[in-house]
């Protein structure tokens, strides 16, 4: 089965953006659907269960300009991610109105001062759902100093999934080969950022080989490139640290995708096939590095062909404090990013396109108890849009294309024990457009327990027995509850109008 999809990657100009980080609990019970069938009926809607399609975009934080008519490619190429059952369920929709969807193609477009020119790339196959630009670059004459890329999806007859934009992308002359301040902090490598290693061999372009991760293991690929994540150690145990990374400094490479990992090594600055052992400054984008094991300083992280290899490195007899490498242990560093979108058409069959893609940026609770609201900040808010608690929708009001306000469902939606078990509840969160589509974010909301007083505390301060003899402390808190869930929805409502 295949899947045809056209993709256009253009270059445009748009503000900076910030990224939110957003770190999973793992001390929370796991929200679990009320209804684990095949399809989720809820509000009118129908979604096929685990039916979500996902893009994702790698690419680069900085691009180097090309000088005169040699064109410097972006290195490492931007690359494009299919993935998600999805796909599958639209194909089986697109399979009799269109008999050309069976032929998947992605063109790249790249936008410039003068031209424009495409590149025309495939899918290696319906299993595999990648592909990458390598022929794109920026034209000596443009003079912009920040661009986005663009993807656009087609599907079927020409029929706009959507687009999809990166982050912001710096465009640089060359690498810089001062001591970087703190003034050109979107130049330097932070710790706990995301990293892509490359090895080029005389400056060809052909020679180049990436650090890749496939099947658990660490290889040189001339097509795939992995993003890791660059963490700031001690020289001792290996402690996660905060910073900047400078060169002398002890890191560890994760892949972002697989979790695998490296040991801990210390990055080296290089000059002229050197490895140099008394830098200290931080470590720039482009700049030509090498790892050197912590636990054996000899060797150097090394390729071989398509292997990872340690090298074991001599020293220089001029020079004590420089190591001789030799070309596989020389390496580029530079920055990336890591941009997903993930929706849910379910079995809709949605013709307009997905975006503008809504994005959370942050959140913030209002109040307490029955009477809480969320304020949800991003981009790309619209009056079409519903906050979902899982799948129980929560009243929702447009404030602005940044700003969206809702009153947090009560706790009973997710769960018949919380009254009993008073555990913490975690449940995702998600935006649902009136015709359907769900927006998938990484962004959950957790109920928390509030603390009690003991019920013989409780009984002694007059919740315990009405007149009549009866224990009315179940009454009284539903009658309370009712109460608490009127006032917020006039609250609401009332804000609404103001």
């Amino acid at each position: 089965m295949r899947l045809n999809v056209k993709d256009v990657l253009c270059v445009t100009s748009h503000h900076d953006e910030r990224v939110l980080h957003v770190q999973n609990t793992n001390s929370v019970v796991p929200w679990l659907p009320l209804n684990d069938s095949a399809l989720v009926q809820s509000g009118g809607w129908t979604w096929e269960a685990h039916a979500d399609q996902t893009v994702t975009i790698l690419h680069a934080k900085v691009a180097q300009k090309s000088y005169g008519n040699e064109k410097r490619f972006f290195c490492p190429p931007p690359c494009v991610y299919i993935s998600g059952h999805g796909w599958r369920v639209m194909q089986d929709h697109l399979k009799g109105e269109d008999s050309n969807s069976l032929h998947p193609f992605i063109v790249y477009s790249q936008s410039g001062c003068i031209s424009l020119s495409h590149t025309l790339l495939s899918f290696p196959s319906p299993q595999q759902m990648f592909a990458c630009a390598k022929s794109l670059f920026i034209s000596d004459q443009d003079k912009r100093k920040h661009f986005c890329l663009l993807l656009r999806l087609f599907v079927g007859n020409r029929q706009e999934v959507g687009s999809f934009q990166s982050r912001m992308i710096k465009v640089i002359s060359k690498p810089s080969q001062k001591r970087q301040s703190m003034k050109n902090a979107d130049l330097c490598i932070s710790s706990c950022s995301r990293v892509a290693l490359f090895n080029r061999l005389r400056s060809q372009t052909v020679s180049t080989r990436y650090l890749s991760v496939d099947r658990g293991a660490f290889i040189a690929s001339a097509r795939h490139w992995s993003a890791f994540t660059i963490t700031l150690g001690n020289h001792g145990d290996f402690v996660l640290t905060e910073g900047f990374i400078c060169y002398g400094c002890v890191v560890q490479l994760v892949c972002t995708e697989s979790g695998v990992t490296l040991p801990p090594m210390v990055i080296r600055k290089v000059n002229k096939q050197h490895a140099i052992l008394d830098v200290d400054e931080p470590v720039s984008q482009l700049h030509k590095c090498a790892f050197q094991f912590r636990d054996d300083p000899q060797s150097f992280l090394c390729l071989s062909n398509d292997a990872i290899i340690q090298y074991q490195a001599p020293s220089s007899v001029r020079d004590p404090s420089r190591v001789v490498l030799n070309d596989g242990s020389c390496w580029t560093i530079i920055g990336v990013e890591v941009v997903e979108y993930t929706f849910n058409q379910g079995l809709a069959c949605i013709q307009t396109p997905v975006t503008p893609f809504p994005v959370i940026t942050g959140l913030e609770v209002n109040g307490g108890g029955h009477v809480a609201m969320l304020e949800i900040e991003g981009e790309n808010f619209s009056p079409h849009l519903k906050v979902w608690f899982g799948n129980s929708e929560a009243e929702t009001m447009f404030k602005s294309p940044k700003s969206l306000l809702c009153v947090v469902p009560d706790v009973s939606m997710f769960t018949d024990v919380w009254c009993s078990l008073r555990r913490i509840i975690t449940v995702p969160l998600s935006l649902l457009r009136l015709d359907g589509l769900i927006y998938r974010t990484h962004f959950s909301f957790t109920f928390t327990p509030e603390l009690q007083p003991p019920h013989s505390v409780r009984g002694a301060a007059g919740g315990g027995r009405r007149d009549d003899g009866v224990e009315g402390g179940a009454e009284d808190d539903v009658l309370l509850e009712t109460i608490h869930q009127e006032f917020t929805r006039a609250n609401f409502h009332l804000f609404m109008q103001t």
